[in-house]
């Protein structure tokens, strides 16, 4: 059995709209809501021209892997909080910008970003720091559709 923790995801970014039937369906597969403890997401609830805000409790491993990489696959900006499960892995926040590879941030159960002291000497210098943070809270641009 998967652990699981709470997790929300925020996508964004131009979808066809050919594909938003399928985003929907997985989106209902992975059981999200627009609000915790919501009633599950449907294709009826979609809003355009704001990011598609979603999340869920019981999340295996924290991630909305088929979600995520459809995602990846067709250049929809992501950001993507889970919460740690105690003794095997801390919170994180996961941000694809929609190009190139998605990248972890650590976080905590409030989804700030931290560092550590390894990240820090890593990074070398003030700026790379400020750098590593404004990299980490990526600004998920709205949900568009294109005919």
């Amino acid at each position: 059995m998967a652990d699981r923790v709470s997790a929300s995801i925020t996508i964004g970014g131009t979808v066809p709209q050919s594909l938003l039937p399928d985003l929907a369906a997985l989106v209902e597969a992975a059981g999200l809501s627009h609000e915790w403890d919501g009633e599950p997401f449907t294709l009826a609830m979609f809003r355009e021209g704001a990011p598609l805000e979603l999340m869920a409790h019981e999340v295996a491993w924290g991630r909305f892997e088929r979600l995520e990489s459809w995602c990846v696959e067709h250049g929809l900006p992501f950001a993507r909080w889970s919460g740690g499960y105690s003794g095997q892995w801390g919170a994180e926040r996961t941000v694809f910008t929609g190009a190139g590879e998605a990248r972890s941030y650590a976080a905590d159960e409030d989804d700030y970003l931290l560092v550590g002291r390894c990240t820090v000497e890593r990074l070398g210098s003030y700026e790379a720091i400020l750098a590593h943070f404004a990299a980490g809270d990526f600004a998920v641009p709205p949900l568009r559709m294109m005919p």
